[in-house]
Order: structure tokens, then C-alpha cells, then sequence
């Protein structure tokens, strides 16, 4: 089932899950229903206790129930389920009836395009049960026999059960009460946790807490104790004694011969760190020629700061605090390197960046849930991915990751291009999924990628030479060939199939739907059948007749061709 969507909705990450969910189809941990206009809480209940049991005996960090989508014929139809407040209400009704008070992680509201129309699709995000209980609903468990709702068999509640690992943000700290914490910072966490809800209705009934109830309803207090979490976030500096190792944080600022120029030490809250810690970097302006074709550089600041952030967040998140070390920023001329203590969960940076990756647990949970409610990271999936994908906007190189000793986690984020060609092909490939910029930029790196990549770079045309001597190309055409293949070479937004039409009439007048499959075809996903792409392009073709664009100029279907409207 293929279906578009506007990228400016801002929500092209869970479009992109909901492609990959629909494509993989139903399994223990992913749930189709249409639902079309009401769906019983106690079934919905049933079914976020079995996904979440599922996802936790999987190792992973969540499971989806999707509305919106018929499960048999995988048809994208459509739900009336709630409106917008209803589903806000529907996370306190699940969490009052599950173990824990366990509720979604999120519930998406996206509209994607099928035939013209666009349909609106509810994702629910569902948490993996927590390390060593189960969820049940009405104190019931439940789990998956592939597509179909059975109870949670004793061996899997054992499994479950036996499980030892602890989440070392949700321990109490014995010694710490509320006034071990920072009024200002709790204040901040406030204001962002209603910016992250952005409901009025939540707004109203936050304003209306106290301290003490807030810090409860987020979980930071837990049973009257002191989180550790809390005072990661939110503690007073005079108060770091309580942990068993204070947690820290480092500017280090490197000169030309990377001799340690300037340096400061950051301490408690961490809720506060980034700001802090960014108002020592520098952010030059850089210049640099993106493509050949180009009269003018590009200038843009050398790191973006939403990057920076949810990267130093990260760090926060992730950190093993129980064997103490600090999160470093380390500051050279065209680079900077964060560093935290820990192993990275997801063992390498080809799993994490996998468009419908799901992690394993957070070392830190409760730490992770409540960042992302302060609105410090991105949802819990995503941010990678987002991170890369700003970098190969830039035209810049993708960040490093390095696992030294498998204690430590390094991420080395690029201020300026390393190889012109890297960014000439970005540049004239703006459509290339993050997966394969990913193979483009280890060319640049001269890191070692594997046969079946190497096929597939010298398919795509940006590569040239023989394993292991392989380099990236990125020519101008001497001399036009096909219409179409000019078309192409010639377009400045591949983004948009509308303007290659328009560019293609543009310098032509007229064309055949023949003449638009070769100029398009390649560019469709590859996924695509013949007729499939041949479908797409004749939709889109009727779509922009009818919004005026484009035209043809005889009745007669088989001799007409198509131009633009006057």
C-alpha cells in the first residue's frame, strides 16, 4: 500500500515508520486495525499489555497498534477513533488499569495521501514492559501468538521475572529530599514539559501543581523518595555529595597543535548542561562550494545547534553512571567530539540509523522517558536518524561514532567538507536515503564497506576505481544525451517530481506519459514494480491537471500531448 504525505508536516520520520510497519506487516509486536469510528479501551488495554510484554521479550524498546488500517487487506482506509483531547485522555484510562500505571509512549496523529485523498492514521506508541514485570491489564497478562491475542504463558512471565537489570535513574537516593533540589531548574523543567504536551488542558492543570505534585506525576519522586534521576536533572550543585559518584561534565577548547587551550568543569542540574556548555563553543560561519554549477558559496554556521543539543542530551541519557567518568565536549578548530561513559546499546551505528530501528533498553529509563517529556531529546526512535539527516542537508560529513574498550561512546561531529565530491554528490542527489549517504561518506573516510555496497554506489554512479582503491566522482555531463537524462542532470530540486515535469515542459513544450516514465522511473523507489511506477506517474499527472498546472492539448487520448497551462 503506497500512499504520500507533505514533508513539511514535520512528521516525515513517523510517515517513515508507518511505511516500514505496513511493508514488514503484523507481527508479535506490531498491531493493524481500522477502527474506523470506536475501538473498546478494554481491547486496546488487552492489546498494549500483549505488545508490551512482546517487545520486552524481544529486547526491544517498543511495538505499535495502529488505527487507521485495514489488517487484511494492509488498505490504508482511514479512523474517526477520538479526537485530539480524547487521546490525551485515553493515555490516563490505560495507565490506570495497567502494571505500574504503565501508558503510551506517544500517539501520533498523521494524514497520509491515498489516491487523492488524505486519511487520517492514529500510531500508538507502546513501551516495552519493564525490566522484570510484566504488563498486565486489569491484572491480567497477555502476549502474541503471532497475529493473534493469547494470555502470557507462565514460561514467559518467568522469562520476564527472571530478568535483573535495574534502572539506576528510578533508585532513590536515601539522604536527598525536594529541597536538594534547584527551584529555577524545576521551574524550567515546567515551562518545557508543556511545550513538549502543548495542550492548554495540561498547561492548566501543571500551573496548578506543586513542586512535590509534579515532580510525582513525571515520576522523579517516587513513594516520597528522591530519584536519582531528579537530581540529575534538577539538583543543586551544594547537594552532589548524595550520589555515589558526582556526575560531571567537560569543555575542553584545542588549538591548532590540539594542546588544551581552555577548559571548564559543569556540574548538577544536567537539565540546564547544554545551554550552558554551548555558550563556550564557538560557531564560525563557513563557506563552501557545494556543486560545480554553482557562482556563489553556501555560508552556513559550521554546526547546527538542534544537532549539537540532542547529541549532549544524548550523552545524559545514555551515560553509565555507576562507573563514574564524565561527559566531555572536546572543542577543535573544525570538529568537536562528545564523549559519555558506557557501552552503546545498540552495538553499532549501521543498527541505530535503520529507518524502523527499535533499541534495546535505556541504561537509564525513567532518565530517558523524562527527557524526552522536557522536551531535552527527540522521541525515542528518531533522534539518530534526524542528527544524520541535518548533516546531509549541510552537504557535511556524517557524524563518527567509536566504541573504544566497548565503555565509551565518542561522536565526532564535522564543522566543515572533507571531500568536494561528497558534498557535489549530496548536492545533486538530494533523495538518497540516510543508509546510503552513510556508505557514500565511508568512501569519503576511505573506511572499508562491502562488495554488495561497492555494487551499489557504482550503480548509483558516485563511485569510480576498484576495492579497496574506491573514490567518489561527481562529474558534469560534456555532452546531453536523452532528453530525459538532461532533465534530470539539470534539476536543483529532485525532491520534487513536479518540477522535473515542469522543468521537462519547460524545455520541451510538450511530452508523452512515455516521455515523464523515462525522465521519473529511475527515481522511483526501486521497490516499485513497472506498473506500479507507471501508476504513480499517471496520478500524478491527473493530480496536476487538475490543480491547473498542466494540460493536454487534444481530446483524442492517444494522440495528445501534454503541456503546460498558459
Amino acid at each position: 500500500m503506497f500512499f504520500f504525505f507533505d514533508k513539511k508536516d514535520g512528521n516525515d520520520d513517523v510517515f517513515s515508520i508507518l511505511e516500514k510497519l505496513i511493508e514488514n506487516w503484523e507481527n508479535e509486536i506490531v498491531e493493524f486495525k481500522e477502527a474506523s469510528n470506536d475501538f473498546s479501551n478494554d481491547k486496546i488495554g488487552k492489546y498494549f499489555s500483549a505488545i508490551s510484554n512482546e517487545a520486552n521479550l524481544q529486547g526491544v524498546q517498543c511495538g505499535w497498534l495502529v488505527f487507521g488500517v485495514n489488517n487484511k487487506s494492509k488498505q490504508i482506509t482511514g479512523t474517526d477513533y477520538r479526537d485530539t483531547q480524547g487521546l490525551d485522555n485515553l493515555k490516563h484510562q490505560i495507565s490506570i488499569n495497567t502494571t505500574g500505571g504503565l501508558t503510551f509512549n506517544n500517539i501520533y496523529e498523521i494524514y497520509p495521501e491515498v489516491d487523492g485523498e488524505k486519511k487520517r492514521i492514529v500510531m500508538f506508541q507502546i513501551p516495552a514492559a519493564a525490566v522484570g514485570i510484566p504488563t498486565g491489564w486489569n491484572n491480567h497478562f497477555y502476549a502474541r501468538n503471532g497475529e493473534s491475542l493469547t494470555a502470557l504463558s507462565i514460561s514467559k512471565q518467568d522469562q520476564i521475572r527472571g530478568q535483573d537489570k535495574k534502572d539506576w535513574s528510578k533508585q532513590i537516593i536515601p539522604d536527598a529530599t525536594i529541597e536538594c533540589l534547584d527551584k529555577t531548574a524545576i521551574s524550567i523543567a515546567r515551562e518545557r514539559y508543556k511545550e513538549k504536551m502543548n495542550r492548554p488542558h495540561i498547561a492548566d492543570e501543571v500551573d496548578n501543581m506543586t513542586d512535590e505534585q509534579f515532580l510525582i506525576k513525571t515520576k522523579l519522586i517516587i513513594n516520597g523518595g528522591i530519584t536519582n534521576a531528579a537530581l540529575l536533572l534538577l539538583g543543586n550543585e551544594d547537594y552532589d555529595y548524595l550520589f555515589n559518584t558526582a556526575p560531571e561534565a567537560s569543555w575542553r577548547l584545542y588549538d591548532s597543535r590540539d594542546d588544551v587551550k581552555d577548559y571548564e568543569i559543569f556540574k548538577i542540574p544536567f537539565i540546564t548542561l547544554s545551554d550552558r556548555i554551548f555558550g563556550k563553543i564557538r560557531n564560525l560561519t563557513y563557506r563552501y562550494m557545494p556543486n560545480q554549477l554553482t557562482l556563489f558559496p553556501v555560508e552556513t554556521k559550521q554546526y547546527d545547534m538542534w544537532l549539537l543539543r540532542e547529541l549532549m542530551n544524548n550523552c545524559i541519557a545514555h551515560s553509565d553512571y555507576t562507573i563514574g567518568g564524565r561527559i566531555y565536549l572536546n572543542e577543535f578548530e573544525d570538529k568537536i567530539i562528545l564523549t559519555n561513559p558506557g557501552a552503546f546499546l545498540p552495538g553499532s551505528i549501521e543498527m541505530a540509523i535503520q529507518r524502523n530501528y527499535n533499541p534495546p533498553f535505556y541504561r537509564n529509563q525513567l532518565l530517558a522517558e523524562t527527557m524526552v517529556k522536557f522536551n531535552m531529546i527527540d522521541t525515542q526512535t528518531m533522534g539518530i536518524r534526524k542528527v544524520f539527516r541535518i548533516q546531509q542537508e549541510k552537504y557535511f560529513p556524517l557524524p563518527d561514532y567509536e566504541f573504544p574498550d566497548n565503555n565509551q561512546v565518542n561522536v565526532t561531529v564535522y564543522g566543515k567538507v572533507i571531500d568536494d565530491n561528497y558534498s557535489r554528490v549530496l548536492f545533486d542527489n538530494p533523495n538518497l536515503e540516510i543508509e546510503t549517504v552513510f556508505l557514500i561518506d565511508s568512501v569519503q573516510k576511505h573506511k572499508e564497506i562491502t562488495r554488495e555496497a561497492i555494487k551499489h554506489l557504482k550503480k548509483l554512479g558516485v563511485i569510480e576505481g576498484k576495492a579497496p582503491n574506491i573514490y567518489l566522482s561527481a562529474k558534469i555531463a560534456e555532452s546531453i544525451g536523452k532528453k530525459a537524462q538532461y532533465i534530470k542532470n539539470k534539476a536543483f530540486d529532485e525532491d520534487s517530481y513536479r518540477k522535473w515535469i515542469i522543468n521537462y515542459l519547460k524545455t520541451y513544450e510538450k511530452a508523452k506519459k512515455q516521455d515523464f516514465i523515462q525522465l521519473l522511473q529511475e527515481k522511483l523507489p526501486d521497490l516499485l514494480t513497472e506498473k506500479q511506477k507507471e501508476a504513480r506517474i499517471k496520478y500524478l499527472l491527473h493530480k496536476m491537471k487538475q490543480e491547473g498546472i498542466i494540460t493536454t492539448d487534444s481530446e483524442n487520448k492517444r494522440l495528445a500531448n501534454w503541456i503546460l497551462v498558459k
